[in-house]
């Protein structure tokens, strides 16, 4: 499994929103059944709120697949 990042340029993001901006799903209904149905893990355990705030530093896991949330400026400022 690769982790794969995710750049936010805003200090959160909702994790409804989130699976959205990855592609992950195409509409808020379909983010929505799978947040509730318990196929969203963040930071290792399964959350069931949609709007649940994804900070930068956050891992998301859909199934086998691993985000990582970055800042946008950190990346340019990064060594």
């Amino acid at each position: 499994m690769k982790t794969q990042m995710v750049h936010i340029a805003t200090e959160f993001i909702q994790l409804d929103q989130l699976l959205k901006w990855i592609g992950v799903t195409e509409t808020g209904g379909q983010a929505r059944f799978l947040i509730d149905e318990g196929n969203v893990k963040v930071n290792g355990l399964i959350s069931n709120i949609r709007r649940k705030k994804i900070f930068p530093g956050d891992r998301v896991m859909i199934g086998n697949q691993e985000y990582l949330v970055v800042r946008e400026n950190e990346l340019n400022h990064a060594d």
